[in-house]
């Protein structure tokens, strides 16, 4: 048994301009467009690129994300082109009290942030996304939970950060960077898991809450609800879908 992660999806005001923002800033292409939420996705079929979705919000962002993004860059040059590009799509530059770093923070049309790393060896064959980074107070603890959720692994720990990624070596990293302060109120982002066709959704439900998840609403979900929400040990909610869930 196990399930597998299926998106990173964003609350939006307009979710087609923010949609239209990440397609054109990671040359990704909108697979569905419809009034209830868009999706983003990478180009090649057969990559490991976790997909965008785009979901309708009726209030806006009103403090930091506990997610966000992390841009790969294949050089300085790169780097900057990307910063540049993603001004020129309606981004601006944020200033979280990170000081001098090399890497560029932004915060795209509705201000979710999202950071354009200089070049890393550590990211050289991810894709456009280098990593998906989860805010937390005990990263490996988080690093172990989502392993389990995932499938993936945890390859590196440490005082600081946690990092899982595919077994394949393909796509981005899913890491988890230690916060001091504070975790701040429900994110604007959160992860979607989606069973696999041959398991049964309650029961990988049961084993998701066995490694420390816990159920968002009182009560027992309907036996044949297409989509389950959970929080994982740090109250991140996630959503887990059936196979055949739209």
């Amino acid at each position: 048994m196990s399930t597998r992660l299926a998106c990173v999806v964003f609350d939006a005001i307009e979710p087609r301009v923010v949609a239209r923002f990440w397609s054109e800033l990671l040359g990704w292409e909108v697979t569905v467009d419809r009034p209830d939420g868009v999706d983003v996705a990478a180009p090649d079929p057969d990559g490991l690129d976790v997909a965008l979705t785009f979901l309708p919000a009726r209030q806006s962002k009103s403090a930091k994300n506990r997610i966000h993004l992390d841009l790969s860059s294949r050089s300085l040059d790169h780097q900057q082109m990307q910063v540049d590009r993603a001004l020129a799509l309606g981004a601006r530059v944020l200033d979280i009290g990170q000081g001098a770093v090399p890497w560029a923070v932004l915060a795209d049309p509705e201000g979710n942030e999202f950071c354009v790393l200089e070049p890393r060896e550590h990211y050289v064959d991810t894709g456009a996304v280098a990593a998906i980074v989860m805010d937390t107070q005990d990263p490996l603890r988080l690093a172990e939970f989502w392993s389990t959720a995932s499938g993936w692994p945890v390859t590196h720990d440490s005082a600081r950060y946690a990092g899982i990624r595919s077994a394949t070596g393909q796509g981005p990293w899913l890491e988890f960077l230690r916060t001091p302060e504070a975790l701040c109120e429900r994110s604007r982002l959160h992860l979607d898991l989606i069973a696999f066709p041959t398991d049964d959704p309650a029961e990988e439900a049961a084993r998701l809450r066995a490694a420390g998840a816990f159920p968002v609403k009182a009560g027992t979900p309907p036996p044949n609800d297409p989509v389950v929400v959970l929080a994982d040990p740090e109250t991140n909610e996630f959503c887990l879908l059936q196979a055949d869930s739209d």
